[in-house]
């Protein structure tokens, strides 16, 4: 069996390359406002985020799923 995951869009993506991206994408107050967690929105950084990202499920499915959206929409416009 295979270990490729071609439906997989995070597949080959770590955690930090998601943030970091979404961070450069909006800036951590505009991603403070799109979701409402405090490693965005108090005295955020891309290691404290991880840190909360990683205990938390729900948050990770949203930070995710707009890295996700964030990237169909980048690649309607190439």
């Amino acid at each position: 069996m295979s270990n490729q995951q071609p439906n997989n869009p995070l597949h080959g993506v770590t955690l930090e390359q998601v943030v970091s991206s979404l961070e450069e994408r909006y800036g951590w107050e505009e991603l403070g406002r799109r979701i409402k967690i405090r490693c965005f929105t108090s005295d955020p950084s891309v290691k404290s985020s991880l840190k909360f990202l990683r205990k938390t499920p729900w948050a990770r499915t949203k930070v995710e799923e707009l890295y996700i959206a964030s990237q169909s929409h980048k690649n309607i416009w190439k």
